[in-house]
C-alpha cells in the first residue's frame, strides 16, 4: 500500500482567497491540490459571462492562482485538480496552455466534459427523461420553461483516468465537490469501482475540505460553553489538507503555523454542511455519514475512519437554471415611534402609485425590526422595510418601481429615507434540481492532440446495507431517552449544541451537534420536527425532514422550500441560509439545569 495521499483544498467558491493555492503548495508537502469553484449560483453567473463572451464561462481567478504556483507545482510533482472549467472546461484548458507557454512551462493538461446537457435536452426528453423537480414533482419536459444551463454532477473516474494518463492539471466542468478528492485518491491508491468503503471515506474527506477554511474554523458555531482549546486563533485561517489512506480513512489537518484550528467540532460541522439524508449519494458511491467515526490524531489532526459505502443509485443529480425575470429591492428606513403604522402607510402609498401589487409577478414585503425603545443612538431606533418585486417586465421592476419609492420622500411617513438610491432591475434565475439515469450521461477526458478517453457511466448494481462497523470504545453509545431533569433553566439552545447551516437549492439544512452523550440524548429526545418548527417560525408551513447521526452526536434538519426557487431567486435577507443555524442556536428553550452555565 502507498502512503496516504496528501490532498489539499485551495478554493471553496468562485471568489475565494487568491493566495490560497500558493499558500498550500509552498506551506508544506502536498501531492494534489484541489479547487472547488462551482456553487449552484455560480453556474448562472458563468452563463451570464458566457452570454457576453462565448470564450468565457470558466472561473477566471483560477488562472491568477495558477500563475503564482505553476512552476513550483511542476518542480514538486504536485497535481492540480479543479472544477474551475465551469461551462467551458476546454476554454480554460486552452488558457492554461497559453499561460504556461508564457512562463516557459509545458504541463500536461486534461479537460473533462459531458456534464453539460443543455444542448441535449430535446434528445433526453425524447428518450423519456423528464427531469422532474426533486421537491415539487413537476416535470421539466412539457413545462414550457427554457433552461439556460443544465449540468449533471459527474463522479471522479474521469479525474482518475486523466491522472493515470499523466495529467499535471485536470480541469472539469460540473462534478460533485467530493469527486475532486475521490478521483485523486482512487488514482493514488489504485482503487476500483467496487471499493465502496474506501470511496465513501474519500467522499467524507472531500466533503470536509471542499469549502476550504470552513474545515479550519471558518463559519464555526460551537456550543457556547466552549473550552479555550476550541477557540479559533486570530488571523487568516489556513486551508485544509486531507491525508487519505488506502482504506479510505483520512486525517484532516492543515499546514503548521497557519491560522485557525482543526478539531472534532470543525470536522463535525463540515460533515453536516449542506447534507440531507446521512446516506449521502454521490455518482460513484453512496457514503453513509452515520457510520463515520472521529478521533483525535494530535494537534490540528482529526481522523475520520469507519465510513461505510454502498453501491450508487445509478442516478446523477442535474442542476438546471432558468431565467425567472427581473427583480428589484428598495429598503425604506423607519425611525422611532409607530414603526408598524409607518410601514403599512408606506406599503399602501407605494403600490397605490404603482397601480397595485397585481401588476407584478411576485411581491415580498418584510419589516425588519432592529429598533429599541428609548434608543441611545439614532441608528438603534431604526427598522427597515424591505420591499422586493419581480416581473417579466424589466422596466416595471426597474426604474418604475424604485422611482415610485423615492417619490415618497416628501409625501411619505415622518422621517422617510432609504438605504440606497433608485436602482434598475436585475435578471434573476430559478434553480431546478432533478435526477437522470447515469448511463445517459457519458463523459470524456481530452488531452490536446491526443485521442480522447470515454469514461463509462457508473450504473446501479443493487443496493446493500453498509456492513456493521466494529465496536469502538470511543464511539458514542446509542442515545437512550434522558432522565427527567430535576430542574430546568430557560436559555439559548446554543449552550448545548453547535450548528452549521447552508443551502441545497431551494432547501436549507441545519445540522446541530453536541459534545457529550448526555447532551445528545437530551437533544435527540427534545428536538422533534414540531419543536424545530416552533424555533423557526418560517418553517411553520413547510416540510421538515429530520435525520439522526448518533455517531456524530448530531441531528440534521432539512427545510424544504425555505429558499424558494434557489439562491438567485430567494428574497430572504440570508438567501443561502448561512446564518440559519446560528439563529436556531439563539432561540431559548427549557434546558436541563445541569447543562446551564
Amino acid at each position: 500500500m502507498r502512503r496516504p495521499a496528501r490532498i489539499a483544498n485551495a478554493s471553496g467558491f468562485y471568489g475565494d482567497r487568491v493566495a490560497a493555492m500558493r499558500e498550500v503548495i509552498e506551506g508544506g508537502p502536498v501531492d494534489v491540490v484541489t479547487g472547488d469553484y462551482l456553487a449552484e449560483l455560480t453556474m448562472l453567473i458563468l452563463w451570464k459571462a458566457k452570454r457576453k463572451d462565448p470564450g468565457a464561462g470558466y472561473a477566471r481567478t483560477f488562472l491568477t492562482q495558477l500563475e503564482q504556483v505553476l512552476g513550483t507545482a511542476l518542480d514538486r510533482g504536485v497535481k492540480i485538480v479543479t472544477n474551475a472549467g465551469g461551462l467551458n472546461p476546454s476554454g480554460l484548458a486552452a488558457k492554461i496552455a497559453e499561460l504556461a507557454a508564457g512562463l516557459g512551462l509545458d504541463p500536461k493538461v486534461a479537460w473533462i466534459d459531458g456534464d453539460d446537457l443543455s444542448g441535449r435536452l430535446d434528445e433526453l426528453f425524447a428518450a423519456g427523461h423528464d427531469l422532474t423537480h426533486l421537491d415539487t414533482g413537476r416535470p421539466l419536459r412539457g413545462s414550457g420553461i427554457e433552461p439556460v444551463t443544465a449540468n449533471a454532477y459527474l463522479g471522479g473516474w474521469g479525474i482518475t483516468a486523466a491522472l493515470e494518463a499523466g495529467a499535471d492539471i485536470v480541469v472539469t466542468g460540473r462534478v460533485t465537490d467530493a469527486s475532486l478528492v475521490t478521483g485523486a485518491a482512487a488514482w493514488w491508491h489504485g482503487w476500483k469501482r467496487g471499493d465502496y468503503d474506501a470511496l465513501a471515506g474519500a467522499v467524507a474527506a472531500g466533503h470536509v475540505i471542499e469549502c476550504g477554511p470552513q474545515a479550519t474554523g471558518g463559519n464555526y458555531g460551537p456550543p457556547s460553553k466552549t473550552p479555550p482549546s476550541e477557540i479559533t486563533t486570530p488571523g487568516r485561517l489556513g486551508y485544509p489538507v486531507a491525508e487519505v489512506a488506502a482504506d479510505g480513512s483520512s486525517v484532516i489537518t492543515k499546514h503548521p503555523g497557519t491560522g485557525g484550528m482543526v478539531s472534532a467540532g470543525t470536522v463535525t460541522s463540515q460533515l453536516l454542511y449542506e447534507i440531507g439524508d446521512p446516506a449521502y449519494a454521490n455518482p460513484d458511491v453512496t457514503a453513509h455519514f452515520d457510520t463515520c467515526q472521529l478521533s483525535g490524531d494530535g494537534p490540528d489532526r482529526v481522523r475520520i475512519s469507519g465510513t461505510r459505502g454502498t453501491a450508487p443509485a445509478g442516478k446523477l443529480k442535474v442542476a438546471v437554471n432558468c431565467t425567472g425575470g427581473y427583480r428589484n429591492t428598495m429598503t425604506l428606513v423607519l425611525t422611532g415611534l409607530d414603526i408598524e403604522s409607518k410601514a403599512a402607510s408606506a406599503e399602501a402609498q407605494l403600490f397605490d402609485a404603482l397601480g397595485g401589487k397585481e401588476r407584478f409577478d411576485d411581491v415580498d414585503v418584510r419589516l425588519l425590526r432592529f429598533d429599541r425603545p428609548d434608543a441611545p443612538t439614532n441608528a438603534e431606533a431604526t427598522a427597515h422595510l424591505q420591499i422586493t418585486v419581480k416581473s417579466s417586465d424589466r422596466a416595471l421592476a426597474g426604474r418604475t418601481f424604485s422611482r415610485a419609492a423615492v417619490e415618497l420622500y416628501l409625501g411619505g411617513y415622518a422621517g422617510f429615507h432609504t438605504t440606497t438610491p433608485p436602482t434598475d432591475a436585475s435578471e434573476f434565475g430559478v434553480y431546478w434540481p432533478a435526477l437522470i439515469d447515469a448511463d445517459a450521461v457519458p463523459h470524456t477526458v481530452h488531452f490536446p492532440g491526443q485521442a480522447t478517453m470515454a469514461i463509462a457511466p457508473v450504473p446501479a448494481v443493487g443496493a446493500r446495507e453498509p456492513a456493521p462497523r466494529p465496536a469502538s470504545a470511543d464511539a458514542p453509545k446509542p442515545a437512550d431517552a434522558p432522565k427527567p431533569a430535576a430542574r430546568s433553566v430557560r436559555g439559548p439552545l446554543g449552550l448545548v449544541c453547535g450548528a452549521r447551516s447552508g443551502d441545497k437549492g431551494g432547501n436549507a439544512n441545519v445540522g446541530l451537534w453536541t459534545r457529550r452523550d448526555d447532551e445528545y440524548a437530551w437533544l435527540r429526545s427534545y428536538l422533534t420536527e414540531d419543536r424545530f418548527r416552533a424555533l423557526l417560525p418560517e418553517a411553520a408551513d413547510l416540510p421538515v425532514r429530520r435525520y439522526e447521526l448518533a455517531n456524530l452526536r448530531a441531528l440534521n434538519f432539512v427545510v424544504v422550500g425555505l429558499l424558494g426557487d434557489g439562491v438567485a431567486s430567494s428574497t430572504r435577507p440570508d438567501p443561502q441560509a448561512k446564518g440559519l443555524g446560528e439563529y436556531v442556536r439563539s432561540r431559548h428553550v427549557d434546558l436541563p439545569g445541569e447543562f446551564a452555565p
